[in-house]
């Protein structure tokens, strides 16, 4: 069900009304009828049909994936809103939760359109992510406002980077999902406020910063390992060098929030 556009975007393409296609290649009795039963030949389609499958496994994993972080964040917001220091704070953060919760639903309803069952598109990734957030849980407001700033836009930076090689209508979704909810001069504001009333504070919410760097690519890693589809979608973007000045960008994008924040790296 692959539709590459002819462009190299990735992409879940439209509903086929042509029963008989995602049978081909696939019909070995009819192959030897046609003199093309060979063991040989079926390895050749077999890793041809791999080919072609992995773009939307790889579509369907990174839906996945942004779907179950749009979900843990949800979550986690409206925990983290007990914590707020104010009326204000709580009903602001509430509010930021519930802008991720509509992003779920967006991306959870383009998989049900694509065909594609979320939960288990979502269930690959409950294990890494659940453990990434129990490893990074915050131990007051401030940590969990840098959590919010720093480590949510890592994935995001992500996320964008892998988007130029999506169709259209994904890399739309994808984007649109990424959009700065308000959380991020919230999470500046209410930081540099407090390290401005109490500079020693900078310090400890530095490290946390660079703790929630390390466990993120430690996560990261995880999944790449086992998911092999998805980590795929990064041979649409280029060689090595290419592979290299993303990952740069990336943290390069890091020490601008770090710095953003008023916290040194």
């Amino acid at each position: 069900m692959t539709d590459r556009t002819g462009t190299g975007r990735v992409g879940f393409p439209a509903p086929s009304t042509d029963r008989g296609s995602s049978a081909r290649g696939l019909d070995l009795e009819g192959q030897r009828r046609r003199g093309h039963g060979s063991f040989a030949h079926r390895d050749v389609q077999a890793r041809d049909a791999a080919r072609t499958a992995a773009p939307d496994i790889a579509v369907a994993d990174l839906l996945g994936l942004l779907a179950f972080g749009e979900l843990t964040a949800f979550e986690r917001l409206a925990t983290d809103a007990r914590m707020a220091p104010t009326l204000t704070d709580k009903i602001a953060l509430a509010g930021i939760a519930a802008a991720e919760f509509a992003h779920f639903e967006a991306v959870r309803a383009h998989l049900v359109r694509a065909g594609v069952d979320p939960v288990k598109a979502m269930e690959p990734f409950v294990s890494p992510l659940t453990n990434f957030h129990n490893l990074t849980a915050p131990a007051d407001w401030l940590e969990s406002l840098v959590k919010v700033y720093v480590g949510d836009n890592i994935a995001a930076d992500f996320y964008r980077e892998i988007a130029a090689v999506l169709a259209p209508d994904v890399r739309a979704l994808v984007l649109d999902v990424l959009a700065d909810t308000g959380h991020a001069a919230f999470a500046v504001e209410r930081v540099r406020a407090a390290i401005e009333a109490d500079p020693t504070v900078a310090g400890r919410l530095a490290l946390w910063a660079r703790r929630l760097m390390g466990e993120a690519l430690t996560e990261a890693q995880r999944v790449a390992v086992d998911r092999s589809a998805l980590t795929g979608l990064l041979d649409g973007m280029g060689d090595l060098t290419a592979l290299a000045e993303l990952f740069n960008r990336i943290t390069l994008a890091h020490t601008a929030r770090m710095e953003a924040l008023g916290l040194s790296t």
